[in-house]
């Protein structure tokens, strides 16, 4: 039997016009009418095999088309039967109340569920909400300038490659979201202990934190402590006392660059002065922060009203060597300049961030 008339037998087997080419289609009735077996000719000896016909995995799949996944608040005239049961239970409206409260990470775990999700959280109504949330500080109309005119008109675009830092949504709430979380910089220093009889020269290798919490108004939280990432991350919110040593401050973010300032209070009122440049370890995770300058400056009480004051307007333009009180130096500190790393609220009691000194001497941050 040659080539051809081998071909021709086993596409007439599958049900396949061999007339008709390659392109030919199987007709769903003809496809469940196909026999799963075939009766082979009797050998020389009278028996007979019977051979179990599986066919391609593409033929089957011939004459069946998929119905496109209805979107949320769809017009369609043709009625549409959902078989999913949450769908069918839940009305498209309610779904979508639901999903406008959800958090960007929290939409971007449920896109992973359904087509019919994943399309939904693609419209324009998820991209500017997630836009407006995380450049808050730009405007909404400035963020749609910039989709336009940078990322084609892609939110999803945006939200991977422009830099955000990652902020709290629920400002001013007590309350701890599993999205959010606190940039920690570990900082590690050697100290010369006292002398004793059996010991010369002691030394001691000492660990502090510092600790940054942002929400999208444009203000953060300020903490330098040697409390460990589990303990410092209960008292990192506006209820904060003041043993906890907890100082608000003001940010503004400029392409990947971040400048804060927050207050000291006092006798002689003193500035931190913090620049840092936003990057990630993937592609819009926005999990590093390098430390370029850190800078302590003395404040005239003339200029400082109060406590929450935007102290941000108050340094703008200023100098790094720049003070206004003479009794308070400017100082740009060289040391304890670790990046920063986000950790979740979720991973702040397994972060490796809480091992001590004598398991862990040094963090690099990557």
């Amino acid at each position: 039997m040659s080539g051809a008339e081998q071909k021709q037998r086993e596409l007439k087997l599958l049900g396949i016009n061999s007339d008709a080419g390659t392109g030919a289609f199987l007709s769903p009735s003809k496809i469940a009418a196909r026999p799963a077996t075939r009766q082979e000719p009797e050998r020389l000896d009278g028996s007979a095999d019977r051979i179990l016909l599986t066919g391609l995995i593409v033929s089957d799949l011939y004459g069946i088309n998929v119905r496109p996944v209805a979107p949320v608040g769809s017009v369609s005239r043709k009625p549409y039967v959902d078989p999913s049961p949450i769908h069918r239970s839940l009305p498209d409206e309610l779904l979508f109340e639901v999903f406008a409260r959800m958090g960007p990470y929290d939409l971007g775990r449920a896109s992973c569920v359904c087509r019919k999700w994943r399309y939904t959280f693609g419209t324009l109504y998820f991209g500017v909400m997630r836009a407006s949330k995380a450049w808050q500080l730009s405007g909404v109309v400035a963020n749609y300038k910039i989709v336009q005119s940078k990322y084609e008109g892609s939110w999803r675009k945006m939200w991977l490659l422009r830099p955000r830092v990652r902020i709290d949504e629920h400002y001013g709430v007590n309350t701890i979201s599993h999205i959010s979380g606190l940039y920690v910089s570990r900082n590690t220093y050697i100290r010369a202990g006292v002398a004793e009889w059996k010991v010369t020269n002691p030394v001691h290798l000492v660990c502090y934190f510092r600790y940054m919490r942002f929400f999208p108004s444009g203000r953060f939280l300020y903490k330098n402590s040697s409390q460990k990432v589990k303990d410092a991350a209960k008292c990192m919110n506006f209820r904060a006392s003041k043993a906890d040593c907890v100082f608000r401050g003001h940010y503004t973010l400029s392409e990947d660059q971040v400048e804060a300032a927050v207050l000291y209070p006092g006798m002689r009122p003193t500035v931190l002065r913090i620049r840092l440049r936003l990057r990630g370890t993937t592609a819009g995770a926005n999990n590093r922060m390098d430390l370029l300058s850190l800078v302590t400056s003395g404040v005239d009480d003339s200029e400082v009203n109060n406590h929450d004051e935007d102290i941000l307007g108050v340094v703008e333009g200023w100098q790094d060597d720049e003070s206004h009180n003479p009794d308070v130096p400017a100082i740009s500190h060289k040391r304890g300049l670790t990046p920063f790393v986000f950790v979740s609220f979720d991973e702040v009691e397994t972060s490796v961030l809480n091992l001590p000194v004598e398991k862990m001497d040094y963090f690099v941050p990557g």
